[in-house]
């Protein structure tokens, strides 16, 4: 049914993406009484739970496991408004959509994710049309992954983690670790060059992890290229452009590439006037309050949000935390609660092995899972990423109750 052109509904809060951040906030604001009423805005009519889509390229998950009808997981009480955001006006206090419906709000989450932004790298989504490029952070390239990996018994394979912004972007190293664990149990690893370009110097940033990291990569034989990003790919020839500090380095005739595309938030947040100057354009808030800058009753948590930390799926309950916390204290005239930047990062070191690094934005190590936390990979880890968290995500996280 198309919505009438005008809403004269004033919603509370009026949240805008229908992933983690945006379910999750919306079940615990109904749950806790923060909100008299909420909306969620939200084009797509699927939600999926996305750390598995790294299990769906290492060939340990579906994408059955990950995926569910969004109308399964909009919280009982919350009107979900299926549509796509065109628009913020800021004085108006009024959100427009793509199919024409304007929605006003009292207080407005921004929780939109991030988009794709194939222009920032010439050729890499016609190699990904070709069939010889792809990755885990692509929905619909997951599926095709583990099948080409599994295959390969010979040549150059290029790996990348993606620069911020960028969700989780460290477990970008999950399919190239589980690919290496396969290869070296089918005695092909000493016939393939495994080439792997990170943004930065490190993966992490935090020393004991990525000292542990660069042992198994190097026992791997990963040839590892430092502060290098994807500058072009000409996808007939299979060639890759890599640039570094000091050159740019070529890679010819490639068997297959998993790189990951460079992503933006969404356009209509710079032009909304929300923007924080970056050329990723994300929403200007207090990375510890989570309130906009320049507008008050304008919150962001999320992918898209100006946090300055890694993101991920914990790093979201925790957002989730301080951000109820400071509707409810914001609208009382109370103290505003300060996230830390808390966040962490689960990365499979082969096909059972996990480490899971957990550390602040100062780049502090933080052991809130005391037992899995230590810089070791842990068969204990694995299972708690693939099989329990999922399973808390469904019941608990998206419907509030954590």
């Amino acid at each position: 049914m198309t919505p009438a052109p005008h809403d004269p509904h004033r919603t509370d809060v009026l949240v805008v993406g229908g992933g983690n951040a945006g379910i999750s906030l919306a079940a615990r604001l109904l749950r806790t009484g923060t909100a008299r009423d909420v909306a969620l805005v939200e084009p797509s009519p699927v939600h999926r739970y996305r750390p598995l889509l790294n299990y769906v390229g290492g060939g340990e998950a579906t994408t059955a496991d990950l995926e569910r009808p969004m109308v399964d997981v909009v919280p009982d009480g919350v009107r979900w408004v299926r549509d796509a955001v065109d628009g913020v006006d800021l004085d108006a206090r009024t959100v427009t959509t793509r199919r024409g419906r304007t929605l006003a709000w009292s207080r407005l989450v921004l929780c939109p994710g991030l988009d794709e932004d194939w222009a920032a790298t010439p050729g890499l989504q016609d190699a990904y049309a070709a069939g010889w490029a792809f990755s885990t952070y692509v929905p619909a390239a997951a599926p095709l992954v583990w099948p080409a990996l599994r295959r390969l018994r010979e040549g150059t394979v290029l790996f990348t983690v993606p620069p911020e912004p960028a969700g989780c972007a460290p477990t970008a190293l999950k399919p190239l670790l589980m690919a290496c664990g396969h290869w070296q149990r089918r005695g092909v690893l000493d016939d393939l060059r495994v080439v792997l370009a990170l943004p930065l110097r490190h993966a992490i940033g935090v020393p004991d992890a990525d000292a542990r990291l660069e042992e198994v990569l190097a026992g791997y034989g990963v040839e590892v290229w430092r502060e290098a990003t994807v500058e072009s790919v000409d996808p007939v020839v299979r060639t890759v452009e890599v640039r570094t500090p000091t050159l740019t380095r070529r890679l010819e005739d490639l068997a297959l590439a998993h790189a990951v595309p460079h992503y933006t938030a969404p356009g209509w947040i710079e032009a909304s006037g929300l923007a924080d100057g970056d050329p990723a354009g994300l929403v200007d808030i207090d990375p510890e309050t989570l309130r906009a800058r320049a507008h008050p009753d304008v919150w962001a948590i999320g992918d898209a949000a100006a946090l300055r930390t890694t993101s991920s799926g914990g790093a979201l309950r925790k957002q989730v935390d301080v951000l109820v916390h400071n509707l409810a204290a914001a609208a009382a005239g109370g103290r505003l609660r300060r996230y830390d930047g808390y966040t962490v990062a689960p990365i499979t070191t082969s096909r059972r092995r996990l480490l899971l690094v957990e550390t602040d934005r100062s780049g502090a190590r933080r052991r809130r899972l005391p037992l899995l936390s230590r810089a070791r990979p842990r068969l204990s880890a694995w299972l708690l990423d693939r099989y329990v968290l999922p399973r808390w995500y469904w019941r608990g996280i998206l419907r509030g109750r954590v």
